[in-house]
């Protein structure tokens, strides 16, 4: 009888610590199920509310840290600018930012120049860095990408500074010729070498200032505002007008061929100037007793048909290097020549800029000694014409690859076909 009763009593304790074991055990998971986890961190549940909302719809790159220096939620610029590496924040100074905000509660900003994730080139990407504190636990980081910002300012600052430079030249030689003028007033030749001179720099001023304006209303303007549909050939006879007296002097001779029956649809006025300034850089770059040829014809684009209209010289060619930069403002290739020809460097700027604006393009050809080829492209106006006749206009002995030339008497060296321009 004891040892049935000591056998239960046995049970009754073994059940009692088993149920013991088993209440433990519940409100151990419990808590295990309350406390945060470290894979809980990285969910978006831990972010106050609508802070995921206000982060998505941010221009900035945005990173939330948490206090072990996780990130817990990062937008897709911030992966794009290799901000987010890992889970890890990646920027050593930023995250030193973000680790001193925390301690404190401080807002911090800092602008930084980083290396271009997957580029081989040796240019930063200039950035604005802001960590604010989010809550108790998190840290906010947002970025803002200065890059494009920053070569904007660097192009005014250069244009500003360019503009600056070429105003003074002329008008601090009008100053000094105007003293020369007076102290010679008693030796008329010298007057009239001084007057000379003086006039000279007047009409170097006066274009250069005329070309900045219309610099200014080809790059404000719309040219569709006032469009109309221009024969080619009344382009290339303005064009041809325009340059005549330099032609005549330097004996040149102008050849046009290939622009019946072409139009391109734009601003007239904005046309004429673009393609005056081809002809006018071929005749001012190109020796004496040479000639200048400007061909027009049709090519076949997938968005339509184009008209090019190409302008070739025969002078002194542009190197490789200078290739990339003759369109930039106030670059010369060679700037002696320009000055001697009053050249200001803003007439490929302003070519380049009413080819965009006309939806066409405006490309270069050339070999040093060889002379150059430019080549406007522009979209065609009207109907198309007969696609029975030949689209192809050649040069006498050339083949259909060499040059979109027509007949002429004394052709030019063959120089590539707009084409095949790189």
């Amino acid at each position: 009888m004891n040892v049935d009763a000591a056998v239960a009593a046995m049970a009754a304790i073994a059940g009692l610590c088993t149920g013991v074991f088993a209440m433990l055990a519940f409100r151990w998971s419990e808590r295990d199920q309350a406390k945060p986890t470290r894979t809980s961190l990285h969910t978006e549940a831990v972010l106050p509310p609508g802070v995921d909302t206000v982060l998505s719809v941010l221009r900035s790159s945005a990173v939330v840290l948490d206090e072990a220096d996780t990130v817990v939620k990062a937008s897709s610029a911030a992966y794009a600018l290799g901000l987010v590496r890992g889970g890890r924040l990646a920027v050593e100074p930023m995250l030193q930012m973000a680790r001193d905000t925390r301690r404190d509660g401080e807002i911090r900003q800092v602008e930084l120049d980083l290396p271009r994730r997957g580029t081989g080139r040796g240019d930063a990407l200039a950035v604005s860095a802001r960590v604010a504190p989010l809550g108790s636990r998190l840290v906010l980081l947002l970025v803002e990408d200065l890059t494009e910002a920053r070569r904007i300012e660097a192009v005014r600052r250069d244009f500003v500074a360019n503009v600056s430079h070429e105003l003074k030249t002329p008008t601090g030689a009008l100053s000094l010729l105007s003293e020369a003028v007076m102290d010679a007033s008693d030796d008329p030749e010298a007057v009239t070498r001084f007057a000379g001179r003086m006039q000279n720099e007047a009409t170097r001023l006066t274009n250069l200032v005329q070309e900045l304006i219309d610099l200014s209303r080809v790059q404000n303007d719309d040219p569709l505002e006032d469009s109309e549909s221009v024969p080619v050939d009344e382009l290339v006879a303005e064009a041809v007008d325009r340059c005549r007296q330099q032609a005549g002097t330097k004996q040149i001779t102008i050849a046009a061929g290939g622009t019946a029956d072409l139009q391109v649809w734009g601003n007239r006025g904005q046309l004429a100037a673009a393609l005056g300034n081809l002809v006018e850089n071929a005749v001012n770059y190109s020796p004496a007793r040479t000639r200048v040829g400007i061909a027009g014809r049709r090519v076949s684009s997938p968005g339509g048909d184009l008209i090019e209209i190409a302008v070739t010289d025969q002078g002194i060619g542009i190197s490789e290097k200078d290739r990339d930069r003759i369109f930039e403002r106030f670059y010369r290739v060679d700037p002696a020549r320009s000055r001697a020809t009053g050249g200001t460097g803003l007439g490929l700027a302003i070519v380049k800029h009413v080819a965009a604006s006309h939806g066409g393009e405006v490309t270069v050809w050339s070999a040093e000694g060889q002379g150059s080829t430019f080549t406007l492209r522009l979209p065609e106006a009207g109907a198309v014409r007969d696609r029975e006749r030949p689209s192809d206009l050649t040069a006498e002995g050339l083949d259909d690859e060499d040059r979109p030339y027509e007949t002429f008497n004394d052709p030019l060296p063959a120089h590539p076909a707009p084409e095949v321009l790189p």
